[in-house]
């Protein structure tokens, strides 16, 4: 049966009230984060379709740096169940794995602090098993309306939906709510699966656990970072060929900076409306060295694409540099990279193991056996 999902204005309205909100709880958390990291604990993740890129870089990994160096308890979740539906990446999941955790360490997420996790679903079982009585407080017609799933729907270019798909938003209340998360990192377009999170902790609460609440509800925490597109200036993404890969070389990179589109006109200005290409790779060097956009075209002047380019390829790969270097090193070592994974997976699963006892207990189907 095919499915078919259209954008109504139910949709536009529901996204609009919920970002309005989100952003206001957002800018809350912001200013407490570093004050009582403690109070918090943070649920970030990736699905591991490889190797990550720059735009991950810039747009959540270095969201999840400064929020480890807060002092805040980080559970970061590789995905790999999620990719199951997704038959290019599916075959090379175990490989991927390696690269994302490659690229996190490089990136400066540390497990050597005794806070940050890094842990895969196939290996939490206790995470997985929450899905069922949280499957019970949602119903289809929710699903239906998640404006997350039809995008990623559309993106792949889906004639029929499986199940694992239609239930993602699902999937990741439980990757939330296992580990009591409070905060979730995320850009604007998740905000419906994290609202959906939301609902269920609220509603288990009050359906089994309205004396003593099992889950808290958590919130968004909303990324000021700027959004970094491809070298087509289109949305970054390893399959349109636009990225520039974290273990990428020099070389590499500026082959792909090479072949970024420009445009004709020579007096290179930051102007994000009419010359949205110039402008994300303004944006990019801006990153890099923390100048303003507008700040590094006037620098550049009348010196045209080929300059800026080249501007561009000298500061990305020198702020890659001590990325590269590390990540080289965690390469050679794979005997630390799983032991990491192994570690995250064990403090998961003990989270993950209180959690189910006190669903189970509020659920009246502990049987004495917990």
């Amino acid at each position: 049966m095919e499915e078919k999902f259209e954008v109504d204005a139910e949709d536009v309205e529901f996204e609009s009230a919920t970002f309005k909100e989100s952003a206001r709880r957002s800018q809350a958390l912001w200013a407490d984060l570093p004050q009582h990291p403690a109070k918090y604990r943070v649920l970030t993740g990736e699905r591991p379709t490889g190797p990550l890129h720059i735009g991950h870089l810039f747009g959540t990994v270095a969201n999840r740096v400064r929020i480890q160096n807060l002092g805040v308890t980080t559970f970061i979740v590789i995905a790999d169940y999620q990719v199951l539906t997704d038959r290019d990446t599916a075959d090379a999941v175990g490989q991927n794995v390696r690269e994302v955790i490659l690229d996190y360490l490089a990136s400066g997420l540390e497990p050597s602090n005794g806070r940050t996790f890094f842990f895969s679903h196939s290996h939490v079982p206790e995470l997985n098993q929450l899905l069922l009585p949280f499957m019970s407080l949602v119903t289809t017609a929710e699903l239906d309306r998640n404006p997350t799933v039809k995008d990623e729907i559309r993106a792949a270019g889906l004639r029929q939906v499986n199940a694992l798909m239609y239930t993602y938003p699902i999937h990741q209340a439980a990757d939330i709510l296992f580990c009591k998360g409070n905060v979730v990192p995320v850009g604007r377009d998740q905000l419906p699966h994290l609202e959906l999170t939301r609902k269920i902790a609220r509603r288990f609460n009050e359906r089994f656990a309205a004396k003593s609440p099992v889950f808290p509800v958590p919130d968004a925490l909303l990324s000021d970072l700027p959004v970094v597109l491809g070298t087509d200036g289109q949305k970054m993404s390893k399959s349109r060929g636009n990225s520039i890969m974290l273990k990428m070389t020099a070389d590499e990179t500026a082959r792909v900076i090479k072949g970024a589109k420009t445009d004709a006109d020579r007096n290179i200005t930051y102007d994000p409306q009419q010359r949205p290409e110039v402008a994300n790779l303004l944006r990019l060097i801006a990153i890099c060295t923390g100048e303003a956009p507008e700040a590094v075209a006037e620098r550049i002047g009348e010196g045209g694409g080929g300059k800026l380019k080249a501007v561009l390829t000298e500061t990305l790969n020198q702020y890659l540099t001590p990325i590269r270097e590390r990540r080289a090193r965690y390469a050679a070592d794979p005997a630390y990279v799983l032991e990491v994974l192994r570690k995250g997976v064990e403090r998961a699963r003990e989270e993950a193991a209180v959690t189910l006892t006190q669903v189970r207990k509020a659920m009246n189907m502990d049987h004495g056996l917990d």
